[in-house]
């Protein structure tokens, strides 16, 4: 379910001009593809690496998420 997302926002990305995205994309679903066969394999270095970048991955998302609804003291708007 996670790498279909990721699919799906990656394709989204590739219309417009956000390559930082694209990356980062990227660079989940190739962590993602290692999670999965450190589970199937249960090799734990890639279980291991695969947690930590999901709460990486997740804080990232958290943040953006609340820097765009403005939540809290983040604000799009630089007071001088």
């Amino acid at each position: 379910m996670q790498l279909v997302c990721v699919l799906e926002r990656q394709i989204f990305d590739f219309l417009g001009y956000q390559w930082a995205p694209i990356l980062a994309n990227f660079v989940h679903i190739i962590i993602v593809i290692l999670g999965l066969f450190g589970t199937i394999q249960y090799r734990p270095r890639y279980i291991t690496g695969y947690a930590v970048w999901l709460v990486l991955w997740v804080t990232w998302n958290v943040f953006v998420i609340c820097f765009y609804l403005e939540a809290g003291d983040l604000s799009k708007v630089i007071y001088i």
